[in-house]
């Protein structure tokens, strides 16, 4: 009896030609062909599945598909029993058919600057693609689409990844036809990334800069839209892209996404976000940007942690997010949330259904799963009228798998708007089981298994296991059994349950021989059942170590007995008690009732206010955009950490809040994040809600780039001089920005009109406006006297006053005019000789400016420092003989003075925050520890939480330990420990990204 083993084979049995087989892969010549796919389990569409189901093609369509369809007389009929029909893959994010990016590199001593490759009238940045369209690049690439075809891809969408704004991605078939037979939609979405692209312009190279650059273009966009006197083909492209799918690849982690969507959400527009595999970590909060997302199917490798000093390099965090990752697309379900799977970012092809199928052993439903891979990105694309479903009409793109693709099965042909390629060919898994085997006279036992898509032989004589080799083509099955004379050379034929053939034995003798089956192999226990989901440990916010299994809440509490630093005029520290209630102080006193309060006994303790460090770069992902002289339009609010550890140990510290700064890269630099160090919370939550906007000025050695290498001599200003004629020039713009606005504004209404526009919003002035309209306000890095001197005096020529002069080593100098002018100084306590500028730094500064009535606070701009700021307000006591309240002072009322934040922060007052730190002893003593740190009257560190959290995650640890360690045991695959890069920024800090490939970080 004759048995079909490849749909790829042509078997020649008369009349049966063309009724029940398939063809070889078929030409352009056969485009109206009809075939009808019959007897088989077609999944038209998520969810609707077919039995013994019919599909029937013309040409390119699909002419009809479900039970009982009309089949044409000239139709091909293919018997495709037992075998499964899946619509055509569709993969949203690929780079498919298009050039590579060619990152560009400066040379050593080569002057940073824009060089435009295109004469053409763009936009001025060129990390803004907006006028590039992937379809005039595009050309079909054969190699690559077979790539994907075997991963059961037929349709795709490829985009340029180059720039920040990256222009159009083009959806096309993976057909090996003409290019232009190809394109199914040529502007199928509009790209954005928080990546450079490959330009020697330096401007943006910070993330704070790059969502600066996207804002600052959805204005220039309106604004050319409304009428523009020139012509500008980036704004006008990027207008004409803005009724396309608007798609983010938010790289880098779960924070990104929410960072894209704050974006959108500003200019009224809802991205489909590139997300990480990490959204399940603030799954609440992706959910509600309501954006639909592309997942990547990147899960990691386990790690080797059998070197137990290897293995402490990795974080908890590491850990957790390798048993946690596959679960990722289930856990975003569960919440509502839509999204379509790529393989961009996979390390081989084969990991595409493996990490799939991993998805649905981890809770995914299947046709969740396969909604991911067709109709969903048929819909983000804007395509479904062509693909993504089996229906009649739509292009004939699908694949035929040997059976379940998340069982058993796999791929055995793509078929691209009617083109068949053979992926696979098919074994016949029927000839594996067990045969008694005779060679002439001899018998033997011989089984027969498939292991990773390959045949392999077992034969033995008697119990004695000899050598043996066995191949598979169609129905002829060759196998070499043996060694030296007692070798074998067989090769047969397959019939029902029996092989049989001819050989040669190691003598040349000719031997006939058969191989009769007499059982098959048993099926595996779980081969039809679902696999139950795995048990997986707690996410915890953040997602590091000392995250909280559930975010505490505010309760009421009653502190007792505590000798308490209320830090108000005129008080001294006294014994009283403190009420918390609802995030406030309710009441301070003695013997207070305690109805309804949980009690914290504060004997023989001292209760302070929580410290605020005026000038910090903890919590942030990066912290200069170092490329331009002025960046006053980019926002550290776009950059800041909440899941940086260093927020846990601040609080342990006693810190609660602060004022994280841009660098001082710039004479004018970023807008600073007020916030208070919420632990747990997401970086909008940390931000202090109603807080004035501040902002960061530079002076120095910094600014002029003394330190740099000599590719860097040409950046204007390289002088003190020129620092001062930076600020000059940027107020001077500034005024005739608004003077340029309340023309407009104050003009007729008949003025009014096509010719008589609004000015062009630029957010760098508009910034700098503020400054002048005593909006925002001034901290500005400083050391020498004479530089201090010249702000103050430009400052006051613009009629405003600068607010804060921070590290202000030489304040002691000029600190009667800094008390005149109604300047404050946030200083280092002992820090000195770390640079020429500072030689003539003194410790006493601190004292000395408070002597002169300088408002002065004793600041970190280090992570490691922050965490014993009481200590560094100490140091003044010692130093300079200041009083112990006027010391603490330093790092609670004071720095809330200089944020403006003193109406509810810095001192323990009825109705303020309850942002509390209750010492082990007193503050300003090296042997204080904090026993309880409280933000808004959440308990949010304490020694005993703190004790806690340290066993459970030595016990996490090491459950997460011994589980890689059975993956290893099992054969499973795991890559090398290594430990999480975890930089501490500081003013000085100066990265660029010189390659495509790089992020900013």
């Amino acid at each position: 009896m004759r048995k079909v083993l490849s749909l790829g084979f042509l078997f020649v049995f008369g009349n049966l030609l063309a009724q029940e087989t398939f063809l070889s892969n078929r030409t352009a010549d056969d485009r109206n062909t009809v075939y009808a796919f019959s007897n088989a389990t077609i999944i038209t569409s998520p969810g609707n599945i077919v039995e013994n189901g019919t599909l029937v093609t013309r040409g390119k369509k699909i002419l009809a598909v479900g039970v009982n369809v009309a089949v044409p007389d000239e139709a091909i009929k293919v018997d495709l029993q037992g075998k499964y029909i899946y619509p055509g893959l569709i993969d949203p994010y690929t780079n498919y058919g298009l050039p590579d990016v060619i990152g560009v590199r400066r040379a050593s001593g080569e002057t940073p600057q824009f060089e435009s490759k295109v004469p053409q009238a763009l936009g001025w940045n060129e990390h803004n693609q907006s006028h590039y369209d992937a379809v005039d690049d595009f050309s079909v690439n054969t190699k690559e689409a077979e790539k994907l075809r075997k991963m059961g891809f037929t349709s795709v969408s490829a985009f340029r990844p180059n720039g920040v704004i990256r222009g159009t991605a083009v959806a096309v078939n993976l057909s090996d036809g003409p290019s232009q037979e190809a394109i199914l939609k040529d502007k199928a979405s509009n790209h954005f990334a928080f990546k450079r692209g490959a330009s020697k312009q330096l401007y943006p190279n910070s993330i704070m800069g790059m969502v600066a650059l996207i804002r600052q273009n959805y204005l220039n966009a309106q604004w050319y839209e409304s009428g523009a006197d020139h012509h500008n083909i980036t704004l006008e492209s990027f207008n004409e892209n803005a009724g396309l799918p608007q798609v983010f690849e938010a790289n880098n982690n779960k924070l990104r996404v929410l960072l894209a969507d704050k974006i959108g959400d500003e200019f009224g527009v809802q991205y489909i976000i590139l997300g990480n595999g990490d959204e399940y970590q603030r799954v609440e909060e992706v959910a509600a940007t309501k954006a639909r997302m592309i997942l990547p199917l990147t899960f990691p490798d386990a790690y080797d942690v059998e070197d137990p000093l290897e293995a402490a390099d990795i974080s908890l965090a590491m850990m957790k997010h390798w048993e946690m990752a596959p679960a990722n697309p289930a856990m975003l379900k569960e919440k509502g949330i839509q999204f379509a799977f790529t393989s961009n970012g996979l390390k081989s092809d084969k990991d595409f259904w493996k990490n799939l199928k991993k998805a649905v052993d981890y809770g995914l439903s299947k046709q969740d799963a396969i909604a991911a891979v067709t109709r969903i990105p048929a819909e983000l694309l804007g395509i479904t009228d062509k693909v993504g479903t089996l229906e009649s009409g739509k292009h004939a793109n699908f694949i035929i798998a040997s059976g379940d693709l998340f069982g058993n099965g796999k791929i055995l042909e793509s078929w691209v708007v009617g083109d068949q390629m053979i992926v696979n060919k098919e074994n016949d898994e029927s000839l594996a089981g067990s045969y008694r085997l005779n060679i002439g006279n001899a018998e033997y036992s011989l089984s027969l298994s498939i292991e990773k898509d390959k045949w392999k032989s077992d034969v033995k004589q008697d119990t004695v296991k000899l050598k043996s080799k066995m191949k598979f083509d169609q129905t002829r099955v060759t196998l070499s059994i043996g060694e030296g004379n007692s070798a074998f050379r067989l090769s047969g034929w397959l019939g029902e349950d029996k092989i049989s053939g001819s050989g040669e034995s190691a003598t040349g003798s000719s031997v006939n021989w058969t191989a009769q089956k007499i059982s098959t192999p048993e099926e595996s226990g779980d081969k039809n059942k679902d696999s139950e989901k795995p048990e997986l440990g707690n996410i915890i916010y953040p997602f590091v170590a000392h995250g909280w299994k559930e975010k505490p809440a505010q309760e009421t509490y009653l502190i007792q007995n505590a000798t308490v630093w209320t830090m108000e005029e005129g008080d001294q520290p006294e014994v009283k008690d403190v009420l918390v209630r609802s995030g406030k102080i309710a009441q301070v006193g003695q013997n207070l009732p305690a109805s309804g309060a949980t009690i914290i006994d504060g004997q023989g303790m001292h209760l302070t206010p929580g410290i605020i460090d005026e000038h910090s770069h903890a919590a942030l992902s990066g912290v200069n955009e170092s490329s331009q002289t002025m960046v006053s339009e980019v926002r550290m609010y776009d950059a800041v950490d909440s899941e940086d550890i260093d927020i846990y140990r601040q609080l342990a510290g006693g810190v609660v809040a602060a004022q994280l700064l841009h660098g001082s890269a710039n004479p004018v630099g970023g807008q600073s994040a007020l916030v208070k160090f919420r632990w747990g919370s997401t970086p909008e939550e940390m931000s202090i809600r109603g807080a004035d906007g501040f902002i960061k000025f530079a002076l120095g050695e910094n600014v002029k780039q003394s330190n740099r290498s000599s590719e860097w001599v040409n950046r204007f200003p390289q002088t003190r001089m020129g620092v001062e004629q930076v600020y000059v020039d940027g107020f001077t713009r500034a005024k005739e920005y608004e003077a340029r606005w309340k023309a407009f504004e104050t003009a007729s209404k008949s003025k009014k009109g096509p010719r008589h526009k609004a000015p062009r919003r630029d957010l760098q002035l508009e910034a700098l406006l503020e400054i002048l309209n005593k909006e925002r306000f001034i901290s500005c890095h400083s050391y020498v006297q004479s530089e201090i001197n010249m702000l103050m005096k430009v400052a006051e020529s613009f009629d405003f006053r600068i607010n804060t002069f921070t590290h202000i080593l030489e304040g002691y100098k000029v600190a009667d005019k800094m008390a005149a002018h109604g300047a404050g100084g946030s200083t280092f306590a002992d820090w000195w000789a770390y640079k020429y500028e500072v030689k003539e730094a003194i410790p006493y500064n601190a004292a000395l400016m408070t002597q002169a009535g300088v408002l002065s606070a004793i600041n970190s701009d280090d992570s490691e420092m922050a965490r014993r700021l009481n200590q560094e307000a100490a140091k003044s006591v010692k130093y300079g003989d200041m009083d112990e309240w006027e010391s603490f002072k330093m790092v609670t009322i004071n720095p809330a003075k200089m944020l403006h934040l003193d109406d509810r922060m810095g001192s323990i007052k009825v109705g303020k925050d309850a942002d509390l730190v209750l010492w082990t002893d007193h503050p300003l003593s090296i042997y204080a520890k904090s026993h309880t740190t409280m933000v808004d009257g959440t308990i949010l560190y304490s020694l005993e939480k703190d004790q806690q959290a340290r066993n459970e995650i030595a016990a996490e640890r090491a459950r997460l330990i011994q589980k890689m360690r059975e993956v290893k045991a099992k054969g499973g695959k795991t890559q090398k420990a290594k430990k999480p890069e975890k930089h501490d920024w500081h003013c000085e800090d100066f990265v660029l990204v010189d390659y495509i490939t790089e992020t900013e970080e």
